[in-house]
């Protein structure tokens, strides 16, 4: 996965990463994520979603194994939809860039 640089990733200071995000209840892979910037992981734009191992069509972000992780939303201040994360419901590892 390539990192993507566009004004998202200019509006935030701090490096940008890719990480793998999987269920930390069942441990099942969910998607690749670029994060830009520093800081928690609170929410996840779709924008920035690579190589999704669940639909991320429906209202709520689902493992494999049912585990509801995160709900479907518009972020106001940029008017992206995103993901809004369950607190504690993701596992993050990083993964190195192409």
């Amino acid at each position: 996965m390539e990192l993507k640089s566009d004004r998202y990733k200019k509006a935030r200071s701090g490096p940008s990463r890719i990480l793998r995000i999987s269920c930390r209840k069942c441990g099942a892979p969910i998607c690749l994520y670029q994060k830009d910037g520093v800081g928690n992981l609170r929410r996840m734009y779709l924008d920035r979603i690579a190589s999704p191992e669940v639909p991320t069509a429906g209202k709520a972000l689902v493992c494999p194994n049912a585990h509801i992780v995160g709900m479907r939303t518009i972020y106001k201040k940029e008017s992206r939809p995103a993901f809004r994360l369950i607190a504690n419901a993701v596992a993050k590892r990083p993964e190195k860039a192409d």
